[in-house]
Formats: structure tokens, sequence, C-alpha cells
């Protein structure tokens, strides 16, 4: 399998198929590409691999199998691997953690443009607009419910990292580049998501990357005006 994503520091659905592909245990190439500016508008003429995305990242081949969309490749991996790899098996519990994935890949519009993930950054913020607020406290509400009623075999959300973690994890990015206050259960959560390997490499890599995308330093700097 071969795996297309953009930008470790920005591209949050990136971090997602990358997190489910791992999840999967699947071996596959990974190719990192930047997803702004002329070279990436060159790459998307160019590269046939990204065609059937219209140019979007993340976008994984599987010999003439290709997905696209962070959602749909977690999915095509459950479906290779077995689906408890990722959703608990408890019915209650599986539903929920469905209906939390679900809502963040449709939702919380205001928290991604206010937002931006940028883990390289350490931004404090004056405020933020009423609608991110009300995302942020949706989002810290869906983890202590999911914590309280199902989340006693472990650290994550459901317990066990799955599906649901994967899809909040750019979250728990966000709130640290921002020094979003949370409660203390939200905070141990957190931790343990950035300490677990793989947020430790993507992390790490993302650290390490040169390129930088104006169009989301400067909406940091907006945000310090």
């Amino acid at each position: 399998m071969k795996l297309i994503i953009g930008n470790k520091n920005y591209s949050s659905w990136s971090l997602r198929g990358w997190l489910a592909v791992k999840q999967s245990g699947l071996h596959f190439e990974e190719l990192t590409v930047p997803i702004m500016g002329e070279e990436w508008d060159r790459l998307k003429q160019d590269m046939g691999e990204v065609q059937p995305s219209s140019g979007k990242v993340p976008i994984l081949w599987d010999d003439d199998a290709v997905v696209w969309d962070s959602l749909a490749i977690l999915e095509y991996c459950a479906d290779k691997v077995g689906r408890e790899r990722f959703w608990p098996k408890d019915n209650a519990a599986r539903a929920m953690a469905r209906a939390m994935v679900a809502e963040m890949h449709s939702g919380y519009l205001s928290l991604r443009r206010e937002l931006p993930m940028n883990i390289r950054r350490r931004v404090e913020l004056p405020g933020l607009s009423d609608q991110t607020r009300a995302d942020i406290v949706r989002i810290l509400g869906l983890w202590a419910e999911a914590r309280a009623r199902h989340g006693s075999a472990g650290p994550y959300l459901f317990g066990t990292f799955g599906a649901a973690d994967i899809f909040y994890a750019p979250v728990v990015t966000r709130f640290v580049t921002y020094g979003i206050g949370v409660p203390g259960f939200a905070q141990a959560y957190m931790e343990a998501v950035g300490e677990h390997d793989w947020m430790r490499e993507w992390t790490g890599a993302a650290e390490e990357e040169e390129w930088v995308i104006e169009q989301f330093e400067m909406v940091l700097s907006l945000i310090h005006i």
C-alpha cells in the first residue's frame, strides 16, 4: 500500500488517514507532499496518483484500489484487518464512537477555521468566537461522556486506542498549540494521545519539516493583533 499525505505540521486530515493505516498494522509506503503553493499546483497536474481525489490528501493506493478521505481510508483498513481493531466491541460504545467520529468528520467548522493545526507553534489567544467556544465545550462534553461510560479499560476515549482517538487527535494538537484550558480528565487524555508512539513519530517529523505555509502562519499572526 502507498499513502500520500500532506505537510505533517498542518494537515489534520492527513494525520487521521496516517493514524488509520498505522492502526491497521499493514505495511505501507508513505509519501509526504506540500499541500499549498506552486510546487503543489505543479504536482497536482503531473502526479497521476492524486488525480482520483482531485489533488486532495490523504489518498491511499492498494494495488488497483484507491481510497481518499480519511474516514473512507479508516473504514477500508477496518474491512481488511477486522473492525474490532478500530471500533469498540460493546454495542453502546461502538454506537457512540461512530457518532463521535461522524460529528468530527463533518462538524466543528468554526474551530477548524479559527484554530488551524500548526504543531510547531505555541500561540496565546486574546479571545475566541462564541461558536468556537461552543465547539470546544461540545468536544469536551463528548470526551467526558466517552471516558465516563466506556473508557475504564485504558487511557483513551473508549479505553483502547481506536477510531475516535484517531479522529480527535488533531484536536488534541490544536488545544496544545493554542493553550486551550481543559479540565483534568481531558488533560490526562490529551497527554495519553500525545505520548502515543505514533503521535510522537508524527509530531517529531512535523517539527523537522522545512515547508512553511504562509497562509496558515498568517492566520496565527492575525490572532496576535
